[in-house]
């Protein structure tokens, strides 16, 4: 009799096309085309190099099936199949059972290794809207048209970040807030390819840069001997930019108006919060709940969005900077700043309707998780207990990189 194994899946509603299972993957079981990222069950072997670096979890899926999904099948998936019911007959069912309850026991543990200080698997907020993605793909792309492109450090800050408008004119591209867009770079990589997309966050709320306008912003920072990102940060007003997505389904903001979020940020991961505060203060700028921004940089001139951060009222963003390379000043994080707002975040880890996202380098995550384990414990909590229920409710989202 055939034995049921337990097929490791990508879920092609949030996978937001980074491809960087893909590049830690030692065994080749990971491929996609211009619609999906999957993995060859014949070849997998359950090492999971693959799931602390994807930043949206959408690695982290599995069935039990007694045949395997193949790839022909998997690359045609708009979203990912329901369970299905295992039939064996009298005389297997207590084999396949026992089969089952050892491969979720072997993948269970492999899984909490690896999820060790990463954010994990995540579900997107109860009330978020319902995003559309991939609704352009390498083999589809949209064409954009630049209509501005700022720098927003200071000539003196060691770190060039962009501010880059894009109209769409009469194109559909219903992005929202949290999503990402993929950058194509013109041109081909050393074996004759086309270049794969590029991902950024999304900088502007869903109806544009100012109201009812059909255009995105992003925010790049110049990256030496990056390709994309010296290609968007040297683009200029009426270039045309070939662009897909949109992506990502989880890292959402929720329509609550009584939501607290938190976000904790470095760089240009304030960008999807850039989207959060502007919707904010657009739909629900008398939203009891408020928003709270975690932001660090080395300094102020090097910090994205700094002077217009410091208009938008504490009624609706209350700011708090951790600058780390101010002259004559004590380094600090933004893991710094949090311990010392201690009790305030304590406070808001146990109310039900705290949202926190993380965003920004690979490198925060452990100094954030840290903090967040410090603040737990100095408050009599626990916190891996209180992180897995609210990434269970959609309420605790790491999108790194």
């Amino acid at each position: 009799m055939t034995k049921p194994i337990k097929q490791h899946l990508i879920d092609p509603e949030i996978c937001i096309r980074c491809y960087t299972c893909e590049e830690m993957c030692t065994v080749g079981a990971i491929t996609h085309n211009d619609e999906n990222v999957v993995v060859d069950a014949a070849k997998c072997n359950y090492c999971m190099d693959c799931i602390a670096p994807c930043p949206t979890g959408s690695i982290d899926n599995w069935r039990v099936v007694m045949t395997p999904y193949t790839l022909d099948e998997q690359l045609e998936w708009l979203e990912l199949p329901e369970q299905k019911e295992l039939i064996t007959d009298a005389r297997g069912s207590g084999e396949v059972a026992g089969a089952i309850e050892a491969l979720d026991e072997a993948i269970e543990k492999l899984l909490a290794e690896a999820h060790a200080g990463s954010g994990g698997k995540v579900t997107a907020p109860a009330s978020a809207s319902k995003p559309t993605v991939n609704l352009y793909n390498s083999g589809h792309q949209a064409t954009a048209t630049v209509q501005g492109n700022f720098r927003l450090t200071d000539e003196s800050a060691d770190s060039d970040v962009r501010h880059i408008i894009l109209d769409l004119g009469s194109q559909t591209f219903p992005v929202i807030e949290g999503q990402s867009v993929g950058i194509i770079p013109p041109g081909t990589d050393k074996i004759g390819r086309p270049h794969v997309a590029r991902l950024y966050s999304v900088s502007s709320p869903r109806d544009g840069e100012r109201p009812n306008t059909n255009n995105l912003s992003l925010t790049v920072k110049r990256e030496p001997g990056g390709l994309c990102s010296n290609y968007v940060c040297d683009l200029k007003k009426g270039d045309r930019v070939q662009i897909t997505g949109p992506f990502g389904a989880t890292f959402l903001m929720p329509n609550d108006p009584q939501a607290h979020l938190i976000m904790i940020c470095t760089g240009t991961g304030s960008a999807p919060f850039r989207a959060f505060t502007m919707r904010r203060q657009r739909t629900e700028p008398e939203a009891s709940g408020g928003m709270t921004l975690f932001f660090g940089a080395r300094t102020p001139q090097s910090l994205p969005y700094f002077g217009p951060l410091k208009k938008v009222p504490d009624s609706v963003l209350r700011k708090l900077f951790a600058f780390s390379r101010v002259t004559g000043q004590k380094k600090e994080y933004v893991q710094d700043r949090m311990r010392a707002e201690g009790d305030t975040i304590a406070t808001a880890l146990q109310d039900p309707r705290t949202h926190v996202y993380v965003c920004g380098l690979k490198a925060m995550e452990v100094g954030v998780e840290q903090a967040f384990q410090d603040i737990a414990r100095g408050a009599g909590l626990e916190w891996e207990a209180i992180r897995t229920e609210m990434r269970q409710e959609g309420r605790y989202h790491v999108e790194t990189y």
